[in-house]
């Protein structure tokens, strides 16, 4: 997966959202003015070197899922600079398959977007499948 190919899966999301708010060097997408993805579409610092854009990217995860995913990933480690309970970083290394890759940015989507109340939900829904 490239970053052009993670951005349009993000896109292709019910009610998803491409967004800004840190300035052109990140792009968050939400769903429900919550995160669910976020990655560097710019070069950036990370542990004191610079890193390209799609160096990894930061996923909501369920807590015990989380740890699974760590210890049965080495390229899947806490959330950098996220909560590290409830986030990931995924390495974009090419460790891991592009449906898998897939599927973590679904789980992250769906476990934002049953938070949101269900009013919210059911506007999503319907907004997207008309």
């Amino acid at each position: 997966m490239d970053l052009s190919q993670f951005m349009s899966y993000c896109r292709s999301l019910p009610g998803a959202e491409e967004t800004y708010p840190h300035g052109d060097h990140a792009v968050w997408f939400k769903v429900g003015d919550k995160g669910f993805a976020m990655t560097f579409v710019l070069p950036f610092t990370y542990e004191g070197s610079e890193a390209p854009p799609f160096h990894f990217l930061n996923l909501k995860c369920d807590p015990d899922h989380a740890i699974s995913l760590r210890e049965s990933h080495d390229a899947i480690i806490p959330g950098w600079h996220m909560n590290k309970k409830h986030w990931n970083s995924v390495f974009m290394d090419g460790s891991l398959t592009d449906d898998f890759i897939e599927s973590m940015i679904k789980d992250s989507y769906q476990l934002v977007f049953q938070s949101l109340p269900k009013r919210l939900q059911n506007e999503l829904s319907q907004t997207t499948s008309s």
